[in-house]
């Protein structure tokens, strides 16, 4: 029985990590769980897999949740709690699926540990992608990727020799708004824009995938998973999400894995990997029901984000730290109703013109880059 600790427990990985679990009670164990605000959900989870560690956000909360578990677990609360489930003794995997860079020391801790890490937190390789490469290598621990983009490729390049891979291929269904021009784009509402066409996710991801940013953060994720330059990197649309991501080789072969999009089958690879198990709660692809598959070069005039995101990578230092924590306060305001879809990019793109790189950060570094860039683009809101 392989034995979980899971980061992030009420959100859309977090719940479908648990699904697996469920189906598979004799190969999984959940021994330790975080959650945030979801404080009913997380109980109701708590109570169900009786894990031995249990963190919550706050002192009020972890009293809550003490006087509601029905069974003797441990209940700690804030960042160190974050840190005692990533680093709990019995676990072997850290499912990491906590949203932002919140998720970045918990995981360099667990690393470690040697535990596995099965990475959904787009942002710690993202704000920190040369140190935790660095510290995972050192540590001989493997960083198996559950965003379907990244397992595509995981999975396209098993059994292959990598260092003839031509280019890495992305696919992107385009988010709530593919279809509209960017005039159009002025005055879309937060109801219209969590409205994705193709997959069910939670709030931030599903802005970040209207805005494209998801793309963005995903070929910075990608650059350091799978040591590649930013120029064997590339993004497509494909409206569909039937073919996740594929691998193109010297030979012009290109290997693609393809399914119906539900974000259960990457997460239940990573936890069984390298082997696999029956899922059948996910529906089979039978491509004569889909008919035609739709693909497009990208624009990188209309999704802009996706730009910024390129460039921010190939600057690299800490570059790529300030798009992140620009984008996470500036969808947080987009959801809030402090500012248009558009001003998403634009305090993204004033954030990074307002920093001075610094090449080869330390975690110290990052972590202060990240504290001023938020402070910086909420001075903008104000």
């Amino acid at each position: 029985m392989k034995k979980i600790s899971l980061l992030g427990a009420t959100g859309s990985i977090g719940t479908q990590t648990l699904d697996i679990v469920r189906l598979h009670p004799e190969e999984f164990q959940v021994v330790a769980l975080s959650f945030g605000k979801n404080i009913e959900l997380g109980l109701k989870i708590a109570n169900e897999f009786k894990p031995s560690l249990i963190s919550v956000l706050t002192k009020e909360d972890k009293e809550k949740v003490v006087n509601q578990i029905c069974y003797p677990g441990k209940v700690v609360f804030g960042h160190e709690g974050l840190v005692e489930v990533a680093t709990h003794p019995d676990a072997e995997v850290l499912v990491n699926a906590v949203l932002g860079s919140v998720g970045l020391v918990p995981t360099l801790e667990a690393i470690k540990e040697k535990k596995t890490i099965a990475i959904a937190n787009k942002e710690t390789l993202v704000t920190a992608g040369q140190i935790v490469t660095k510290v995972a290598k050192e540590n001989n621990v493997s960083l198996l990727p559950v965003d379907s983009e990244h397992s595509a490729i995981f999975q396209s390049l098993v059994g292959q020799d990598q260092s003839k891979i031509s280019r890495l291929i992305l696919t992107a269904s385009g988010g709530s708004f593919r279809d509209r021009t960017r005039s159009q784009l002025e005055n879309v509402t937060v109801t219209e824009a969590l409205a994705h066409p193709n997959w069910s996710m939670g709030a931030k991801i599903t802005i970040d995938s209207a805005t494209m940013m998801n793309k963005g953060l995903e070929v910075i994720e990608a650059k350091w998973l799978f040591d590649l330059p930013y120029e064997k990197i590339e993004v497509i649309l494909h409206k569909e999400s039937i073919i996740h991501s594929m691998v193109e080789y010297d030979d012009t072969s290109v290997i693609a894995q393809l399914g119906t999009p539900d974000m259960r089958v990457p997460i239940q690879y990573a936890l069984t990997y390298p082997n696999r198990l029956p899922l059948p709660l996910a529906k089979k692809l039978n491509l004569w029901e889909m008919g035609t598959l739709h693909f497009n070069k990208i624009d990188f005039e209309r999704f802009k984000c996706l730009a910024l995101a390129y460039e921010a990578g190939r600057v690299g230092g800490t570059m790529p730290t300030v798009l992140n924590a620009a984008n996470e306060v500036a969808v947080e305001a987009f959801l809030s109703g402090k500012i248009r879809f558009l001003q998403i990019e634009n305090l993204i793109e004033n954030a990074l013109e307002a920093h001075q790189t610094i090449h080869e950060p330390d975690l110290q570094t990052i972590q202060q880059v990240d504290e001023e860039t938020r402070r910086y683009v909420t001075s903008l809101l104000q």
